[in-house]
């Protein structure tokens, strides 16, 4: 999106719109705060930088109206300003502004502070889209709250683990896993598209039903694809389709929807694979009883090299108290039983 200058000074106003196509930014102006705000209604803006003193309407009162009005998003307002004393400091904190820049301002200053701001507003969007979809989801099953809690921290024990390992150590750094923390409630956001007569049915699916449950995989990545197709530059979405569309894909090729065998998975979905695993046997669903611990150790056991990629089986049975503690945090009032039943059989396998 493009960046809104705002300085009622034509020189000062050409010279901060070269400085920053020089870097590559998309650049609109505006002589005065009035100007900017119309400007600003149209929702294409995100980001402002203006000068303080301004004859009509300076960069103070136009970042007051800014942070009255109710624009589609956030807005990081930048001052340029020669006012550094502390009264003005806070005057301009006071009135909205995210940051300030000293005039004569320096070119490479001036893009470091709008990579903060890009870094801000990236987070703030991210995690509210996250808690928006991942709401969506949970809105077609009741239990599926302490699901996404659980899935979350299954998964980001795992990739801590995996991190200490050489052969991951310069992939899983602190920005994956975060990034894993973050999205990985979003899995089954295409269950919103699977009739309840088959999510919600107690007892074991048809032939046909099953294979209409599979499609929900299928469903969160067209989801996923049409979000991040209207919102460039969300790169955390990359991650959110790829876990989506193959967290039901197995180590040996056996999995769906593509088949896809050992590293052909994205890593991000063979850690999903075993935590939803985990966590599908050890509570209780509309068609099944939760079993204990070492039934799921068991079952995961038993696919290391099928199901699950071994390594993430290793890092599991490094980690196994801290996913019995994530368990016993959310623990309910479930019975649990010491053996799979026929469901959690087919769940797991």
């Amino acid at each position: 999106m493009p960046i809104l200058i705002v300085d009622d000074d034509d020189i000062a106003l050409e010279l901060l719109q070269n400085t920053l196509e020089d870097e590559g930014y998309e650049v609109e102006s505006a002589n005065n705060g009035y100007d900017a705000l119309e400007k600003l209604r149209s929702g294409r803006f995100q980001t402002v930088v203006s000068d303080w003193e301004m004859d009509i309407m300076d960069g103070v009162q136009l970042c007051r109206e800014v942070r009255k009005r109710c624009f589609s998003s956030y807005i990081y307002f930048i001052l340029v300003t020669g006012r550094t004393s502390t009264k003005d400091v806070v005057e301009g904190l006071d009135a909205g502004a995210d940051d300030f820049i000293a005039k004569p301002f320096e070119p490479a200053e001036l893009c470091v502070r709008l990579r903060v701001g890009e870094r801000i507003r990236a987070l703030e969007s991210r995690n509210g889209m996250i808690f928006a979809l991942a709401k969506l989801a949970e809105s077609r099953d009741t239990d599926t709250g302490s699901h996404l809690d659980r899935i979350r921290d299954y998964c980001r024990v795992l990739a801590q683990q995996l991190s200490t390992l050489p052969a991951y150590r310069d992939i899983v750094d602190g920005d994956y896993i975060q990034t894993l923390y973050q999205t990985s409630p979003l899995h089954d956001i295409g269950k919103v598209g699977i009739p309840d007569n088959i999510l919600l049915k107690p007892g074991k699916l048809t032939e046909e039903e099953f294979a209409i449950m599979k499609t929900h995989v299928e469903i969160g990545a067209e989801t996923l694809a049409a979000v991040a197709a209207n919102h460039p530059g969300m790169d955390f979405l990359d991650m959110a389709l790829e876990l989506t569309l193959s967290h039901h894909e197995r180590f040996d090729g056996s999995g769906y929807p593509q088949g896809l065998v050992a590293d052909e998975i994205p890593l991000s979905g063979r850690i999903l694979a075993l935590a939803d695993v985990y966590d599908a046997i050890t509570t209780e669903r509309v068609y099944k009883k939760a079993a204990t611990h070492d039934v799921a150790r068991s079952v995961i056991l038993k696919g290391r090299g099928a199901h699950f990629d071994p390594d993430i089986v290793d890092a599991f049975l490094a980690v196994e108290k801290e996913f019995i503690e994530i368990k016993s945090q959310f623990e309910s009032t479930n019975e649990i039983t010491d053996y799979p039943s026929s469901l959690q059989v087919q769940l797991a396998v």
